[in-house]
Parts: C-alpha cells; structure tokens; sequence
C-alpha cells in the first residue's frame, strides 16, 4: 500500500481544559477549523503552549493537535515504560500509519469529516522524564547519521472540523511533491 491511500485507525482521543501534562481519554473530541480540539486548553489561533507563549504570544498556532502512533507505546514498553493514550498529553492516538515518516503538509482525514494537516514534529521535552524517569531518552534519539530523531509525535492545524472517536478511519492524503521532511514545531 503506497503512503498516499495508506489507512490506519484513530485508537483513543484525549483532550484536557487545564494545563497538564496528560490528557484524559474521551468517549470523543470535536474538531474545530482554525483552533484545534474544543474545550481543550491548547485550541486557539496562536500559540498555547506555554513555553512558547512566554517567548511570542502571537505566533500562530501550528500545534493545535498533537498525535502520536500506538507503536510507539509498544516500543516503550519494550524497554519497561508502561506508557497509556494520553499520558504523553496527545489529543489523538493513532495505530498502523507511520506518523513520523509523513512529509510536512500532509492532510489527515479523521473519520467523516475532520481533516488536519500536517505542521511538523513534537519536540520532546524533560516534562517526559517528569513524568516516568528515563522515558525521554527512548523518545528522542539519534539515528546512524547522527541526526536527532523525535519520535514522541506530530503536530497539526484543523482544516475541516468534525467529530472524532476511537475506531474512525484514518485516510492519508500526501501533498504535491517535492516533499518535505517533517521538522519540529
């Protein structure tokens, strides 16, 4: 199966009205074009997340929600990390798509109408660590190359709102080439 008619499944969505480090699962989440998951304290048209809205408050919002692939939970455990949906304070848990090898651009569509695109790579922070001793080192890497390698997700804007629930269908829908690698944002 070729990236551009790859199908996974959205396994869990989480979303949180106050800032903490997890999110709760829900039963669902509603995405809204232009600001993210509703209710959720990082939705909104420019930068929610703390640190950045320390540095510039009114820079637009490339990170209204963030996913992360099931496998790498399985990977983590592997290791000995017991790591859940939303603990690593994602809004949408995704299983059989290879998030962190689509290129910049990308347009998910969630179920029957959200459709997000893809901004670029999570950067993993020491609140990982905070939150299980040990676990940043297994989610942030380096390859043979040297090159760092973020492996705790991708971020994305809502193009198309809708409703989301574990078990929708998740269609991917490459951009036009020449594709850009995904970078942190």
């Amino acid at each position: 199966m070729s990236a551009d008619t790859a199908e996974g499944t959205v396994t869990t969505v989480s979303s949180n009205g106050v800032y903490s480090f997890t999110k709760p699962n829900r039963e669902s989440i509603t995405l809204l074009a232009g600001l993210g998951v509703e209710g959720d304290v990082h939705a909104g048209v420019t930068v929610k997340h703390r640190s950045r809205v320390a540095k510039d408050p009114t820079v637009p919002n490339l990170r209204q929600v963030h996913l992360i692939h099931a496998e790498l939970f399985d990977d983590v455990a592997g290791a000995g990390f017991e790591v859940s949906p939303g603990d690593l304070g994602e809004n949408v848990t995704t299983r059989g798509i290879d998030l962190l090898g689509l290129p910049t651009g990308t347009r998910l569509h969630l179920g029957a109408e959200a459709v997000v695109e893809v901004t670029g790579l999570r950067n993993p922070c020491a609140q990982i660590d905070d939150f299980c001793h040990g676990l940043l080192k297994h989610v942030l890497g380096r390859d043979e190359n040297g090159q760092v390698v973020r492996k705790a997700g991708i971020m994305s804007v809502v193009l198309a709102g809708g409703e989301v629930r574990p078990g929708d269908p998740i269609r991917v829908e490459l951009p036009a080439e020449p594709h850009r690698p995904l970078e942190m944002v």
